[in-house]
């Protein structure tokens, strides 16, 4: 398992780790219902660091990752950035991630454990094209703020001049004492959030001015487990867990943030948009309202019926806290998935009803 760098900071906050693709994480501090309601009601401070980043630098850089994803890379000027996903040539996942257009590269985020997985896909597509692809990780950490008060979080730092206000936008500065910090502007929960890419040898003390800063919100610092429940709850599908393989873009909900029709080819892109052309898929992520006296909640894979047919299966779950409720992300067919339908889970404890709910999980 690789160790992050501020693992001994976070052990003195009293942090419990885990571990996702072979990366060390923050499972929690302790509380991570308290961790929860921060992100809900205050601010969040978490410790990305774990996962990847690449970064894509030569003359040729937008134009070829413009070809490599599903959104528009070459529109973008320093200081812009887009979502998008990375496909194969028959329009299967192979990673959703952010893009960041900063003025000497391509600056990409995207899920632990793939740096190595997506570095030699784009090797694969580089022919004669002026591109170098660098693994940034063992230079530069990942903090986030996260939650309603995740902006003045950030003011308290007293780092940045200006806060960039459109998704994915991000200013970069030059600091005597941290050195070179990218800010993001990247709601992970659809609240209010942001990123910052911090020099290793600056992580410790930036993320203790951070800790500070949330707490004058009326936050703390917070772990996976508070991090993963809200993210389930605001309905937004993670690459590993709801996102994998063997899904296209369009059956994940993906469509208005990450794929665009009109900018020429890419890999993936003809199949995407034939079905695009057709109008449907044959199955669509859903959110799922569980019954609330499981014993046990559905573990991912576990299958959906409807009308004795299989329908579908869960991919995530949770006891939400903010919802008093159980909870699931999922696929289910088309016939199946119009908001209100009953459905019925098959799990090893049993047979269980479940209703399709809208996304993002109403209160």
């Amino acid at each position: 398992m690789h160790l992050l760098s501020l693992h001994e900071f976070h052990h003195s906050l009293g942090a419990r780790f885990a571990e996702l693709n072979g990366m060390e994480q923050v499972a929690d501090y302790g509380n991570w219902l308290a961790e929860h309601s921060a992100l809900g009601h205050g601010a969040g401070m978490l410790d990305f660091s774990f996962r990847s980043r690449l970064c894509l630098v030569g003359a040729d850089r937008s134009r070829f990752l413009h070809g490599q994803v599903t959104n528009d890379v070459k529109k973008l000027r320093p200081g812009e950035g887009c979502y998008a996903a990375i496909t194969t040539a028959k329009g299967r996942m192979e990673s959703d991630l952010n893009i960041l257009c900063l003025a000497d590269e391509l600056l990409m985020d995207f899920e632990p454990g793939l740096a190595q997985k997506i570095s030699q896909r784009l090797e694969k597509y580089i022919v004669a094209d002026d591109v170098q692809i660098v693994d940034v990780s063992p230079h530069y950490g990942l903090l986030s703020a996260q939650g309603p008060n995740a902006e003045m979080a950030i003011r308290a730092l007293a780092l940045f001049a200006e806060i960039p206000a459109q998704p994915l936008a991000s200013i970069k500065i030059s600091d005597p004492t941290v050195g070179e910090i990218c800010l993001v502007n990247n709601a992970r929960l659809g609240t209010a959030g942001f990123d910052l890419f911090v020099p290793n040898q600056s992580l410790g003390a930036v993320a203790d001015k951070l800790a500070t800063a949330v707490k004058e919100q009326g936050g703390r610092p917070c772990g996976w487990q508070a991090f993963e429940t809200a993210r389930i709850e605001a309905g937004m599908p993670r690459f590993g867990a709801d996102m994998d393989e063997t899904n296209i873009p369009l059956e994940c909900g993906l469509e208005a943030r990450a794929i665009t029709y009109t900018k020429g080819c890419y890999i993936g892109q003809e199949v995407i948009n034939r079905i695009h052309s057709v109008g449907h898929v044959n199955r669509e992520l859903r959110g799922l309202r569980l019954a609330d006296d499981l014993s046990a909640l559905p573990q991912r894979g576990d299958k959906l019926f409807h009308g004795g047919k299989e329908a579908g299966q869960v991919t995530s779950s949770v006891k939400s806290p903010l919802l008093k409720a159980n909870i699931a992300l999922g696929y289910v067919r088309r016939e199946a998935n119009q908001l209100g339908t009953e459905l019925t889970l098959h799990t090893t404890e049993g047979e269980t009803p479940v209703k399709v709910v809208a996304l993002p999980f109403a209160s």
